[in-house]
């Protein structure tokens, strides 16, 4: 164990090991297993099974970072990946095999969507266009511009793709032709703003977007007119802080919930935390506005369920508001009210999206490596010591994880839950 990792595990109160796994497993079939979440689990369960090099180094550009987001096809056994080499590429899934590799003019640190009914693949690129492409062997079916980085998953309804690029515009085009139905477009708040942005959600009734200039929208789904008056969450920001923000950024995806209060959508501004606002109007719900720098936002859920041991009343449905950030750590908040659970401090640089596996939350530190968590009382359960770390988040299906390196290696890591297999 290096001295740097020692240091880290001191820090977080846990032994961690190193990569271990060599093997390589199949891809775990079925849906995240409901299944009691870890309080006290011994090290070890997480192991790296399938690792190979992706990114060819001579040709990467910009950051030395692996941004975005792998996507899992689980019935053709395939995952999607970009890579800062400029290509996207379809792996299979037990063995990271290349099956084909898709070039664009720049490097492709987004987050793909596959679309199983038609077997196609959309994703965004720096070079600032968005891409379709048949998932069978890569071919392209249309290309279009937005004139800037696309990063942000799309979003697939009702025969139209909506996506956002990095210079807070929005589209909304027909999924078969790639042809523009409506755009949106806020000019950003040059030299106010932080690296990131939020990506679109989809309703049957609006799409919700978040800009870099604090503003929340909502738009209609089909023709992108206003369906609430612009929320400013600088403004908030401002009145509870008593002075103009330096980052005014709402880089969070909003997230459609139902509490107590009724139909809610979360956001976070870096600067004046996170929110509830009312699905309908946008009306404030809740804040917390302890929780800032926050830059990823989870919902996590555990169903009701009987007691492990069997003794005693069931356990009620749990939920809980997971926020990421970089400068106050991991957190998790009570959707009703958004008052803190607990809060989890968390080594410095940046933190991924929380991503729930086998019971228990996974995320990647841009300097260390990749941890789990329990979403109880954010106890840490494992850790993988990465040297490079790791920027990108976590694809789960069932018990696996797909994650690229810093340095352009794919890795799938294996999550044993409670009791074993």
């Amino acid at each position: 164990m290096s001295r740097r990792w020692a240091q880290l595990a001191a820090f977080l109160g846990v032994a961690v090991g190193g990569i271990a796994g060599s093997g390589c497993e199949t891809l775990q079939s079925g849906a995240n297993p409901a299944l009691p979440l870890w309080v006290h689990r011994p090290n070890g369960a997480m192991n790296v099974v399938l690792r190979r090099k992706v990114t060819i180094s001579e040709r990467a550009t910009g950051e030395d970072y692996e941004h975005g987001r792998a996507e899992i096809d689980p019935i053709r056994r395939r995952v999607f990946v970009g890579s800062s080499d400029r290509g996207l590429y379809a792996l299979r899934a037990d063995d990271a095999r290349s099956l084909w590799r898709f070039e664009t003019l720049g490097p492709v640190q987004s987050e793909p969507l596959y679309d199983s009914g038609e077997d196609v693949v959309y994703f965004g690129s720096n070079d600032g266009a968005l891409y379709k492409v048949a998932a069978f062997d890569g071919k392209l079916l249309w290309r279009f511009s937005t004139n800037a980085e696309v990063s942000r998953r799309p979003v697939l309804k009702n025969g139209l793709l909506y996506a956002v690029n990095a210079n807070d515009t929005v589209v909304a085009l027909e999924a078969a032709t790639g042809k523009l139905r409506w755009t949106q477009h806020r000019r950003p708040a040059f030299g106010m703003e932080i690296a990131g942005y939020a990506g679109p959600l989809v309703t049957e009734d609006r799409v919700y977007i978040a800009f870099s200039d604090g503003r929340v929208a909502a738009y209609d789904p089909l023709d992108g007119s206003e369906r609430w008056p612009l929320v400013d969450l600088s403004a908030e920001a401002e009145h509870s802080q008593g002075d103009i923000p330096r980052y005014l950024d709402v880089d969070t995806t909003p997230i459609a919930d139902r509490i107590s209060a009724g139909p809610v959508i979360y956001v976070a501004s870096y600067a004046g935390g996170v929110f509830a606002l009312d699905a309908a109007n946008g009306g404030r719900v809740w804040v917390n506005d302890r929780a800032t720098g926050v830059t990823q936002l989870t919902r996590w859920e555990q169903p009701a369920h009987e007691p492990r041991d069997g003794v005693g009343p069931p356990i009620p449905t749990r939920k809980l508001l997971l926020a990421s950030s970089g400068t106050t750590g991991l957190w998790a908040l009570a959707v009703d009210d958004g008052r803190e659970v607990w809060r989890r401090a968390l080594p410095d640089g940046g933190v991924s999206a929380p991503v729930p596996i086998s019971g228990a939350v996974m995320v990647t530190t841009t300097r260390y490596g990749v941890f789990l968590f329990s979403p109880l009382d954010g106890g840490v359960i494992d850790g993988l010591d990465l040297s490079n770390g790791v920027t990108m988040i976590p694809a789960v299906y069932g018990r696996r994880a797909f994650v690229m390196s810093n340095t352009g290696v794919l890795l799938g890591i294996h999550v044993d839950p409670p009791g074993g297999r």
